[in-house]
């Protein structure tokens, strides 16, 4: 059985419809990374899109401490869908202060409890994120912090889950099957 399965894409890629597909489960509790940021009207537009495709089955959790929530799970509980691992990177690197150089050494280690609480995650867990390292090197020192930082979580969540997939124009192509090594 896959217990922990990793669903890479782009932008517009249909990774979260494809994520959310995963699990046909009627109870579900789906952890929303993504911080609300007041007087945004179009990101909020694009939150309420999301809660609007979910099941009212589900449950909405959303918490920026994502390594606790998923240390804490249990087997009997829910399976947990984690939409993104991205948005929750972008928060972790703000509370840094890594933007300006600065808590490098509070990025990594959240990065690295990250990846400790999927391994230990005993609930199904389903966590998406986006792929930023297919091609155009980024022209800000922010956006090479990003790319870089999220490409090393991607490699490290990819190493601890059964299954890996990526979303390429709303298709799905596995990197590594349960119970296998890859293609």
């Amino acid at each position: 059985m896959t217990r922990r399965t990793l669903v890479l894409g782009g932008t517009r890629s249909g990774k979260s419809a494809h994520a959310e597909g995963l699990l046909a489960e009627a109870a579900v509790t789906y952890v929303a990374t993504a911080r609300r940021y007041p007087g945004d009207d179009d990101w909020d537009r694009r939150i309420a899109r999301h809660v609007e495709r979910r099941p009212r089955t589900w449950t909405t959790v959303e918490t920026p401490d994502l390594p606790l929530l998923l240390g804490t799970a249990e087997a009997t509980d829910p399976p947990l869908l984690v939409d993104d691992v991205a948005t929750w990177l972008t928060g972790v690197l703000d509370d840094a202060g890594a933007w300006e150089g600065e808590g490098a050494d509070d990025v990594e280690l959240a990065c690295r409890e990250l990846v400790i609480a999927t391994r230990l995650c005993r609930a199904r867990l389903v966590l998406v994120s986006a792929e930023v390292g297919l091609g155009v090197v980024p022209s800000t020192r922010s956006g090479r912090l990003f790319r870089d930082h999220l490409g090393s979580l991607n490699a490290r969540l990819a190493e601890v889950c059964d299954e890996v997939l990526l979303l390429v124009a709303g298709i799905p192509l596995t990197l590594r099957e349960a119970g296998g090594t890859g293609p």
